[in-house]
């Protein structure tokens, strides 16, 4: 393993950093760097069960803010992907998005097309506030029944 690799899991450490950490993966895996912060998320919760929903919350906020990033990603490749708006697949998926609209940024916790999904309603130009809000409630929600789930179905805390 590279030694850069290796010195940034030292630096993600759970039990050093906790929080920072989890804010720092869930932004990350939010933008179009494929990485999951669901492990991340998973293990701080069941080293601190106390802070169950402090975890939630700070994952929420980074991958939201990863969404905000890839919106102005979006917004900023408007002009170079022009040349792609005549494509037949491209233009039935503009036409959903646009009848959807900023709510369509509600299935940016889906995993695949839920980032580029971000980045198209910034380079559609739809209102930043909206998307963003929609986005803060689906990645919301999904950590909330991810984690529940995960502290349902693997109980107790675990020693290492």
């Amino acid at each position: 393993m590279p030694t850069w690799i290796e010195q940034l899991l030292t630096l993600l450490a759970l039990p050093q950093l906790g929080l920072s950490t989890v804010f720092l993966v869930s932004f990350i895996s939010a933008t179009l760097i494929p990485l999951g912060s669901e492990p991340v998320v998973f293990g701080v919760v069941k080293l601190n069960p106390d802070l169950y929903w402090p975890t939630v919350l700070v994952a929420t906020l980074g991958n939201t803010l990863g969404g905000a990033l890839d919106w102005w990603m979006g917004y900023g490749a408007h002009q170079m992907l022009d040349k792609y708006r005549h494509s037949r697949t491209h233009l039935k998926a503009l036409d959903w998005l646009e009848k959807l609209g900023p709510v369509a940024c509600l299935l940016s916790w889906l995993p695949v097309i839920g980032d580029p999904l971000c980045a198209v309603a910034g380079w559609l130009k739809m209102p930043f506030w909206p998307c963003l809000g929609w986005m803060a409630i689906g990645k919301f929600l999904r950590y909330l029944v991810m984690t529940a789930l995960l502290v349902w179905v693997f109980p107790g805390r675990v020693e290492f």
